[in-house]
């Protein structure tokens, strides 16, 4: 499903399985916090392996739904009902949310990313637009991007028009000049489509596309984007 997109002056960019392939990176920092908490929280850990740990926030994102977007509140949340459950100190939440964090945002970049970025930054103002909580500098992308627009300071995720529109006023550039490039059909290409913006599904799996056509243009990698523009 393709288009012929108005002038562009912006290009907001997801991150998660976009720029990088989030699972392994998860993954990896659920690990190193798991053997944190072995060290200084073994009660924890004894109870809550990684994935006993995910169903304890998926339940508190149902019981506290104003925190439900901002998956920095609920790991923090979690870890302290954790911690108090099981006897131990529940200062130690701050630690614990801390290298998780900084785990987090140790990611590999798609192959195409680095060159992709170095050409559509000399030619657009790229706003990293983001559900999660991923440090771009810390990933190392973050000399490409003039802002960063996410669920947490927002207060909404994807796909609430409400974080796309912030992304636009932080790019200071109108809805209608600023497209979205993202890897998630609802969240990514329909959200930003809702809010007035142009979309770019970044289809690295090769997916088919589900629902109805809709008006965005589909590439498999950034690269793709970038002979698209012609930049």
């Amino acid at each position: 499903m393709t288009a012929t997109f108005p002038i562009l002056k912006a290009i907001t960019l997801d991150l998660d399985d976009t720029l990088w392939p989030s699972a392994a990176a998860i993954a990896a920092a659920e690990a190193k916090l798991h053997a944190w908490l072995e060290q200084h929280a073994p009660a924890v850990a004894a109870a809550l392996p990684p994935p006993q740990f995910a169903q304890l926030r998926r339940s508190l994102a149902a019981e506290l739904p104003l925190i439900a977007h901002d998956f920095t509140a609920l790991r923090h949340e979690a870890m302290k009902r954790a911690l108090a459950l099981h006897g131990e100190d529940i200062a130690l939440a701050d630690a614990a949310l801390a290298l998780f964090l900084a785990a987090r945002s140790e990611v590999e970049l798609y192959s195409d990313v680095p060159a992709a970025l170095e050409r559509l930054s000399k030619r657009y103002r790229l706003v990293a637009l983001t559900n999660g909580n991923a440090d771009i500098e810390r990933a190392g992308v973050g000399c490409f991007f003039s802002a960063v627009v996410n669920a947490r300071g927002v207060g909404v995720g994807k796909p609430d028009p409400r974080i796309f529109l912030a992304a636009c006023d932080a790019a200071g550039v109108p809805p209608a000049q600023v497209l979205h490039a993202g890897d998630h059909p609802d969240f990514d290409v329909r959200g930003a489509l809702r809010a007035g913006l142009q979309a770019a599904w970044i289809n690295r799996p090769r997916a088919a596309w589900a629902g109805e056509a809709e008006k965005f243009h589909e590439f498999h990698d950034l690269l793709g984007l970038c002979e698209w523009l012609g930049a």
